[in-house]
Formats: structure tokens, sequence, C-alpha cells
């Protein structure tokens, strides 16, 4: 075991070399953010994986055996065939002395176009001075989701090399390039892989998310899991005109938005009976969280741009965010939505909603539940319409336990590097990749983000400061140190 004055010493060499290379590494950021690899758009498919092979190129250029996989083609809706990304899997470091920690990141990115709003060109990486002098920003699309943190994370790994320093941890690397497209083919490689590959991995660190505030660094442990339903409503084979048939037909639009209307109620409740019921238990050591937890109520309001939220501390709001489900209505196919006036009757009409469901709600009961509610209010309705109610989609919540070694370590490191403990914090979205991992690999899972909550990631303007980028690879390299000590 390091001793704690010799790993000060230590830290302060890699926190130096660090500072003494940050232009090398934002150099490293703005060939990658060059690199167009997003993975919805399917003629861009090519960069993607050009920048697979970027990626790749700089893990063996730290001396890690690098692993390709090819995962095959996936058939878009046009019935269009591409090849998807391969997966990176690397490896560095077979100390058995040593705990090994697993790395997942991604290198594809959401769409972006100037002419959407952005200040800058998306793909080439700009630093401008942020409103406080002290904060520069590096503005460019995956700067800080989630070229910036892959990046540091490598940087911090290379750190140890140049020193010539032993690497206190073994690692490993997940690095895909469909993250954005919903991560195909991902689950099954590592279902494929689990024995082999995730066998002898102690931890795994994703670092693919925000801070809750803009200063105070953060280290999540929970997410939300999403239920995606559509509930469609028919009369006929085409739709009818309102001056021939209005007045004599049960429309479909009017019992559609009958069935929406008794999902939730005006203060945010879902009104589905026993959706509520296996929602876990709010505990006292649980409630303590929320007290430190560093969330301005006013500016997040200010920056969502509404006129009030439904809850007014903040206690209350980050519950509601975190751990209780919410019900959202995001939208009615086959219903007429062009500017001006069109006097027409739908004939068939699809609404969407989706539940963002909390640890110990199962998706085939919550499923049950929502059929049930939607039938039995239809039946009320007395109408000779169809009614189908399907769930296209459902990704579990995912808890991790904040007393886990990877915390304990994660924690301290934080501590070293900003000078304050971090705000434990859930997630409201969804984060299928955290679940994923833990439930295949049954390993430790823990959320590390760099970026601060105003980094816009899927945002025109996405950026990550100079600050965070850098203190962010130093805040890698002494948990590398940490959890090593720890082991």
């Amino acid at each position: 075991v390091v001793s704690s004055s010799s790993s000060s010493a230590l830290e302060m060499e890699i926190f130096q070399y660090i500072d003494a290379h940050q232009s090398d590494f934002i150099k490293d950021l703005k060939e990658w953010v060059a690199v167009e690899s997003d993975s919805v758009q399917p003629h861009l498919r090519k960069e993607v994986t050009r920048m697979m092979a970027l990626a790749a190129d700089r893990l063996a250029a730290l001396g890690a055996t690098v692993n390709l996989v090819n995962l095959g083609s996936h058939q878009l809706p046009d019935g269009q065939v591409l090849p998807l990304p391969s997966v990176i899997l690397g490896e560095l470091g077979k100390d058995p002395q040593n705990p090994t920690v697993c790395f997942y990141g991604h290198v594809d990115v959401q769409p972006a176009k100037k002419e959407d709003g952005w200040n800058t060109d998306p793909y080439i990486l700009t630093e401008i001075d942020g409103v406080h002098l002290f904060i520069r920003n590096l503005y460019g699309r995956g700067a800080t989701d989630n070229k910036g943190p892959v990046l540091a994370w490598i940087n911090a790994v290379e750190t140890f090399r140049a020193l010539k320093l032993a690497m206190p941890v073994n690692f490993k690397f997940v690095i895909e390039g469909m993250e954005e497209a919903g991560s195909l083919g991902l689950e099954k490689l590592l279902e494929e892989e689990n024995q082999s590959f995730f066998s002898d991995v102690d931890y795994i660190v994703i670092s693919d998310n925000l801070w809750l505030s803009n200063k105070k660094p953060a280290l999540t442990y929970g997410s939300r899991g999403n239920a995606c339903f559509f509930v469609e409503v028919e009369c006929g084979s085409k739709d009818l005109h309102s001056g021939t048939f209005g007045g004599i037909i049960h429309e479909p639009l009017l019992d559609l938005i009958a069935l929406l209307d008794s999902l939730v109620d005006s203060t945010g409740r879902i009104q589905i009976p026993g959706i509520y019921d296996s929602v876990a238990a709010l505990t006292e050591e649980e409630r303590k969280l929320y007290e430190s937890i560093e969330f301005d109520l006013e500016e997040h309001r200010i920056n969502c741009g509404v006129k009030k939220f439904l809850y007014g501390t903040k206690e209350e709001i980050l519950l509601h965010l975190w751990r209780y489900p919410s019900l959202s209505i995001h939208g009615i196919e086959g219903a007429f939505h062009e500017p001006g006036i069109k006097t027409v009757i739908p004939a068939k009409v699809i609404g969407k909603f989706s539940i963002r469901q909390v640890p110990h709600m199962d998706l085939s009961v919550v499923k049950q539940q929502v059929v049930e509610h939607l039938e039995c209010v239809f039946s009320k309705r007395n109408s000779p319409n169809k009614l189908k109610v399907s769930m296209p989609l459902g990704a579990k919540p995912w808890l991790a336990d904040v007393n886990d070694l990877l915390y304990k370590a994660a924690r301290r490191a934080i501590k070293t590097v900003f000078g304050e403990d971090p705000d434990l914090i859930r997630d409201g979205s969804t984060v299928p990749i955290a679940r994923m991992f833990q439930t295949i690999t049954q390993k430790s899972v823990m959320m590390l983000p760099i970026g601060s909550a105003d980094d816009g990631e899927h945002s025109q303007n996405e950026k990550i400061s100079r600050h965070n980028y850098i203190e962010g690879t130093k805040l890698f390299a002494a948990f590398f140190l940490e959890i090593s000590k720890l082991h």
C-alpha cells in the first residue's frame, strides 16, 4: 500500500504532467471532434467506422491489445442494409495483483449542423471564453458526449506511461460507435464475452453523463427506466369529411383524447391503478442524501424556460425526477398537424406516451396495468372503434450501491482533485448501458461524469469546459490510484 505522503507526491507529479500537456490533450479532442461520426444518419456510417479506427489506433499507441469485433450488419426501415461499426475490446496490463477496471465509452455523436443554431462549426472544436473569466469552453459536437470523457480516460492512462510509472490497475476498454442509435449489437456481444473478456473484470466505469450543477462534481448511482406505449384507435379504413360524417360517428380522435386525458392528473400524479404499489419506499438515509445536493431550483427553472414547477422545494423536485415514476404524453400520429384548417376526421390515430419507471417496478406488470386501465376507460365510452395498446420499448431502471468500493474510491479521488465531496445523484432519464453491464456481467458499475450541467449534450453549442476536461483527466488518474489502494 502506498503511504499517503508518497501517494500525494505521486499525484502532484501526475497532475503537473497533465497540466503541462493540456494543449496536446485539446489537440487530440479537436482531431476527434472533426470526424462527423453521426450514427443516426445512414450516409455518415463510414465516418463512424473511421472514428472507430482512430480510437483503436489511439489505444494501440498506449500499448493496449486492441480487438475490433465485427458485429455484422442491420437493416433500416427502408430496407437498406448497413454494416454495424465494430466494437473495440481493448486490454492493457495483466498483473494479477492489480484490480481490473473496465471503461465503457462511445465515439459516435448526435446529428449537428451549423444552421441548427450553432454559433460555431459543430465539427471544429472551438475554444471561447465563458461568462466567467476563468472558464474557457471547448465547443463541438461530441465534446462532452462522449469523445471528451473517452479521451480524458485515455489521457489519464497515457500519463502513467509517459512518466514511466507502474500501472496501478489493469485496464479494459469497451468503446462503441452506435450508442446514439440504440447500441445495436452490443448486448449480444457482452453476453458472448461475459465468460471471457469480462471474466477478470472487477469494476466497470461509465463516464457518459453530466453533473447536476455547473460547479460541483457528482457521482451517479441510479437512473429511471422507460416504458414507451402506443395506444391506437381505429374506426374504419379511410379518413372522413366532418361535414358529411361529423355528428353521426364515433370519432377515433375523441376516444383517444379521452384515453390520454385519463393517464395523469394536473398535479402530475399518474392515474393508472396500482402503478405506485411497488415503488421502493423512501428511507431516512436516502432522504438525507438529498439535503446536501447543490441544485439551484430557480436557475433550473430559468434554463428550461417554464413559469413554475409542479413542486416548490429542491428535495421534492429531485425525488420526482429520480425515484418516483412519471408519465409524459409525446404526440399523436395520424392527426392533422399542419398549419391552417383541414376539416378531416382521421380514420386511425395513435397516441404515444411513456412511463419512466423506478426500482422495484416490473415492466411486465406496468404494461398489464396500462392495458387494463385503458381498456376500462375505453369500455365506458361504448365506442365501436378498435382499440390496440402496445409497448414497443421497455428499458429497466438501474441502481448501484453508493457504499461500494468503487464509489468510495471515486469519492476520494474527487475530494483530491476538486477539494470537495461530490453530490450523489441519480439520473431522471434512462441509461440502458449501465443496467445492461450490471445485468450481464454482475460486476459493480459506476457512472463517473466529468461534464457540467450546462454542457448541452444532444443540443446546439455542445461544449466541455477546458477546466472539466483537464481536471476530469486528473480525476481519472487519481481514481486509478484510489481503487488500487482500496483493493
